[in-house]
């Protein structure tokens, strides 16, 4: 796992693309290295899709600017996990890894690293690995 203040030149506000922009090189960052990203099925949508030592990682990238209606780790809903293993099934069948490698489900929450209302020159990013354990 990891977390912490991850620098950024972007505006306080991001958009979905930014905030998966920042979480792509956090990811980096950490060694993961990038696969594919924007995945879309009518089962569902995955983020980011990484390689960790040979795990397929299908990752969540969850963002709020503000604590107002619940952090960013309480927006990953059961249901939304449904969604994530449904279009991560697809995402292998599609590409014929369904027997060749094991996966791993993770989300990245991304909140301003101060509190509301304060302009900010980073993002508070924390890492969480098997979202579905």
């Amino acid at each position: 796992m990891g977390t912490g203040i991850f620098p950024s030149t972007k505006k306080a506000r991001l958009s979905g693309a930014a905030a998966e922009q920042l979480a792509l090189e956090f990811l980096q960052s950490k060694g993961l290295e990038f696969v594919a990203k924007n995945f879309r099925t009518r089962r569902g949508e995955i983020d980011l899709i990484m390689l960790d030592n040979g795990v397929m990682v299908f990752v969540e990238v969850r963002f709020r600017s503000s604590v107002n209606f619940g952090s960013a780790e309480e927006s990953i809903t059961a249901q939304k996990c449904r969604r994530l293993t449904a279009a991560a099934q697809a995402y292998m069948q599609y590409e014929g890894l369904t027997e060749k490698v094991s996966a791993r489900f993770d989300a990245v929450a991304i909140s301003p690293d101060k509190p509301q209302g304060q302009s900010t020159s980073g993002y508070c990013i924390n890492w969480i690995q098997n979202i579905l354990q």
